[in-house]
């Protein structure tokens, strides 16, 4: 099995199908401001141990207190490993004097002198600016590997490089990994991502994922690229709505671990529908968390105090989330681990709209609805998710981008006219592994939440 060295980050191990390979070269290579520095730090002290220290040397791109002094602002600097197991060591003034030559020599006293387990040079590529040629800096290059590769030493190198420097700069040929920070824009965004290029002997989630850096250091989000066992066991019993005629519709109500899609117009009732299905678990003392992208804890308290709900509810967890600051991957993680922390066996999405637009493109909103559904069943999470249709009368579709196609259940609420008054309405269009009651049903919202009433002839309220 090979040996790996952990980057300080369980999710980046993971995408590096468990971390570095121990005693390889690692190339971090990005453009300035995506993080690398940090990201190189993280490693070392993730990594440094009495015994196999980190060694730390910054060149002429960087000063090395100005990296101290902002290195100590991240709560994985810690301050008493430095000089006992973190050591830092400025090689500008040796490069400028003495060249490559001279910062090799310096290497190699530092290397017996500490006897390192990882040794970062940063920046890398400023070294070849002091090369007498490109053969002197291939030569300098080939020195440098053999002696990291044969003291056994994990190696970092960080550096500016562009996409065009992969094919005509030959560190990247002597790096056994290639990590590529980098920065896209998207709309009016702007998103970090991470991606491997090249990981010698060894597999690696391929693709980009999603990154933030703050002050505990790089928080990264895996691609939602991945398969979850669809074999999985789930409860026999039923789950309520909270509503006992949507109960008898669906078929005696939901499944443990289904997916359920609420689609209607503004206004029709989808928000209120997702509290009866989560207060209805907390009357059971079942955890729920509710996510909310437009309606803030004021407006929320006003809907929930007319029903004799309560938003201090122990089992309500309320996660209120901005539309304009959400990545659909890093959402993804975000609820799984809220879901951890809290033991929830529900929860509601409202809605998948914001969503939409926070993903890049479909193809990622449709890799979030297939990996948040299937994760959520595999764990017997019971998700009910909205979706506002843009029509507001005489609904003829369903949002193609949307998860009708996997959801378990779709519920689809629709505004009629009935003579100089409107009525809402209600069809349950879809119940996998089970009947239905698809006749399309009048409801009210009361003061006791929403009751449904008579069946309706759609076919004489559209003529």
């Amino acid at each position: 099995m090979t040996e790996r060295l952990s980057t300080g980050n369980d999710r980046l191990d993971s995408i590096l199908g468990g971390g570095l390979v121990l005693n390889s070269i690692t190339l971090l290579v990005g453009a300035p401001g995506n993080g690398k520095t940090l990201v190189a730090e993280q490693c070392v002290f993730a990594a440094a141990s009495a015994d196999r220290p980190g060694l730390y040397l910054s060149t002429v791109s960087e000063p090395l207190d100005k990296l101290l002094r902002y290195g100590q602002s991240l709560r994985f600097f810690d301050v008493e490993k430095v000089g006992r197991s973190v050591f830092y060591e400025d090689l500008g003034s040796i490069l400028n004097d003495g060249g490559l030559s001279a910062v090799l020599e310096r290497i190699d006293l530092l290397v017996k002198e500490h006897r390192p387990g990882v040794v970062v040079i940063d920046s890398f590529k400023a070294l070849k600016d002091f090369a007498d040629g490109e053969a002197a800096f291939r030569r300098f290059l080939h020195e440098l590997a053999g002696r990291m590769t044969a003291l056994a030493i994990s190696s970092i190198w960080v550096g500016e490089y562009a996409a065009e420097d992969a094919i005509v700069s030959p560190e990247f040929a002597v790096a056994d990994a290639v990590i590529d920070l980098k920065t896209k824009r998207t709309r009016e965004r702007s998103m970090r991502y991470l991606s491997v290029l090249k990981l010698r002997g060894s597999d690696f989630a391929s693709g980009d994922h999603a990154y933030r850096l703050t002050g505990d250091g790089l928080m990264v989000y895996p691609r939602l690229a991945g398969t979850y066992a669809t074999d999985h066991e789930t409860g026999n019993a039923r789950l309520s709505s909270g509503i006992s005629a949507l109960d008898e519709a669906l078929g005696d109500g939901y499944w443990p671990g289904s997916a359920t899609l609420v689609a209607g117009p503004s206004g029709a009732g989808k928000t209120l529908m997702g509290l009866h299905f989560l207060y209805a678990g907390a009357a059971r003392d079942e955890q729920g968390i509710l996510v909310t992208f437009q309606e803030s804890r004021t407006q929320l308290a006003r809907i929930v105090d007319g029903f004799g709900w309560s938003l201090t509810d122990p089992s309500i967890t309320i996660m209120e989330c901005s539309p304009v600051d959400v990545h659909i991957d890093e959402f993804f993680y975000n609820v799984i681990d809220a879901i951890e922390e809290t033991g929830s066996g529900r929860i509601v999405i409202d809605s998948l709209n914001d969503l939409m637009l926070s993903a890049s493109d479909p193809v990622r909103f449709r890799e979030f609805s297939y990996s948040i559904v299937q994760r959520l069943a595999r764990d017997g999470v019971s998700l009910m998710a909205t979706l506002e249709c843009p029509e507001l009368f005489r609904i003829t579709r369903l949002s193609e981008l949307g998860m009708s196609h996997i959801a378990d259940n779709v519920v689809l609420l629709q505004h009629l006219h009935s003579g100089d008054a409107l009525k809402r309405a209600l069809t349950v269009l879809k119940t996998r592994g089970g009947s239905h009651t698809s006749r399309v049903r009048e409801f009210q919202i009361t003061s006791d939440g929403i009751t449904l009433g008579e069946t309706l002839d759609l076919e004489k309220l559209l003529r």
